[in-house]
């Protein structure tokens, strides 16, 4: 009888095989560690590696900073960026060159990149006539400067003698050139002190100027003006011009456009009499009536004069009343005298015949002891 022997195929592991490959994932045995600590070590050298890519992204940030501040550093200071023009728009009456020197002067140190922008407007605001400017750089080597001027409205009168354009704010400008246009008036009483209250009351004067001047214009009083004194706004003084260049017309606060013209009315009546030349001032701060002030070295001329209700007619009547009564005063005189001289004569002739007569001498009168 014979035994076969029915060898197992190694790649066909029976049923159990197929089984597994069926169901699922087959399982390997966990391999057994070699010490208790081999396991954390390699879970440590996992985790320092995972970081190395942060690190190196965070080195590599901070290198490429340091290589784009170092370029511009480079790049800020290199002549490229040096200063080769100054671009100047809007001026008129400013100083080309003070603009250019004062820009040229703050560029030199920075370059163009790096010029302080703001700082260059604010120092060009201080120079006389501009107002207002604007600077921005053109790269890479040009720096625009746009201007806004002030604009001049008065001319004041210091104390000096000198004339200086000034603007709404009281900034003076510069000084008034021959071939400027000559305002209607001046401007007298500018507080010369470099403060900010002497700022302040110098703004209400051009305030108060500009008002009369555009009433005086319109009215055609101003063509009678030489110049307003506001040293004390509330004491306005004018002084006229051409013929009446010596006389002072004192306004006051108030109704300055109404006074002045009935100043110049009076001064009108009174430079048809015999006063009118020596006439010194007339003064309306009352309101109601004008005085007239006369030069002290005139000759029965002296003092003030009220002169709210004076008229070449009411003046030609009181000449006239004068006249008379200084003829009545030296016909009167002349009677006197002559009765006078008619006594003496009637005493002598008595005196005559007296003696003609041999009779009375003439008694002698003896003092009373």
């Amino acid at each position: 009888m014979r035994e076969q022997v029915i060898a197992q195929k190694v790649g066909n592991r029976s049923g159990m095989g197929e089984k597994r490959r069926s169901s699922g994932v087959a399982q390997r045995p966990a391999r057994r560690a070699r010490d208790g600590s081999g396991g954390s070590l390699a879970a440590r050298l996992r985790g320092m590696i995972s970081y190395i890519p942060l690190v190196l992204k965070l080195v590599l940030a901070i290198a490429l900073g340091a290589l784009i501040f170092t370029g511009y550093r480079n790049a800020a200071s290199a002549t490229f960026f040096q200063l080769r023009k100054v671009e100047l728009q809007g001026n008129a009456r400013a100083s080309a060159e003070q603009v250019q020197t004062l820009v040229r002067r703050e560029v030199s140190r920075t370059g163009v990149w790096k010029a302080d922008l703001n700082d260059i407007a604010a120092r060009l605001e201080r120079l006389p006539w501009i107002r207002t400017a604007v600077v921005s750089r053109v790269l890479p080597d040009r720096i625009r400067v746009r201007l806004l001027e002030r604009e001049p409205v008065a001319v004041v009168r210091t104390a000096a003698g000198r004339l200086y354009w000034v603007d709404v704010d009281a900034v003076l400008l510069g000084q008034m050139m021959p071939t400027d246009q000559v305002p209607a008036f001046f401007l007298r009483g500018w507080n010369e002190e470099e403060s900010e209250a002497a700022r302040k009351e110098n703004s209400e004067r051009v305030e108060e100027f500009l008002d009369m001047q555009r009433e005086w214009v319109a009215t055609g009083l101003s063509e009678r003006v030489s110049e307003v004194n506001l040293a004390d706004i509330r004491d306005v003084r004018t002084q006229l011009t051409g013929d009446d260049s010596q006389i002072e017309v004192r306004l006051g606060s108030t109704d300055l456009g109404k006074r002045l013209k009935q100043a110049l009315d009076v001064l009108d009546e009174q430079r048809q009499t015999p006063r009118g030349p020596f006439i010194s001032y007339i003064d309306l701060t009352q309101g109601k009536h004008a005085i007239v002030g006369f030069l002290s070295g005139a000759h029965a001329i002296k003092g003030v004069v009220d002169a709210t209700t004076s008229s070449p007619e009411t003046e030609a009547k009181r000449n006239t009343n004068r006249a008379t009564r200084s003829d009545g005063n030296k016909q009167e005189s002349k009677n006197d005298a002559a009765q006078r001289d008619k006594n003496k004569r009637d005493h002598k002739d008595r005196t005559e015949r007296k003696q003609e007569k041999g009779g009375e001498r003439p008694r002698r009168i003896l003092p009373a002891r």
